[in-house]
């Protein structure tokens, strides 16, 4: 589930309409929190740079796959290369904290 709430809350988060529409800013807070709570979990077993870095990485990639696949961004051959480099970046950050 921590990997769904980065890309969640930056897709509700276009719809809240600066948090005036009450369903999608609802939502939103509640999966700021819920990702909150799961880095806070994360960051007991793995260094709190590493749970960060995950944490932030997965929701930067999973927001820019979710906006290139539902909402219609341009999917360029520098955008797809640069989301792959950013999780080689990930996956390489988690196999070197030492867990």
């Amino acid at each position: 589930m921590a990997r769904v709430t980065g890309p969640f809350c930056a897709a509700l988060l276009k719809y809240t309409d600066g948090f005036t529409r009450p369903l999608p800013s609802v939502l939103t807070g509640a999966g700021i929190v819920a990702g909150m709570l799961l880095l806070s979990q994360a960051a007991r077993t793995l260094p709190v740079g590493t749970a960060y870095g995950v944490w932030v990485g997965i929701g930067a990639a999973g927001a820019a796959v979710f906006g290139m696949a539902v909402l219609g961004e341009p999917a360029t051959a520098a955008r797809i290369f640069f989301v792959c480099l950013l999780l080689v970046a990930v996956v390489g950050l988690k196999a070197t904290s030492g867990h």
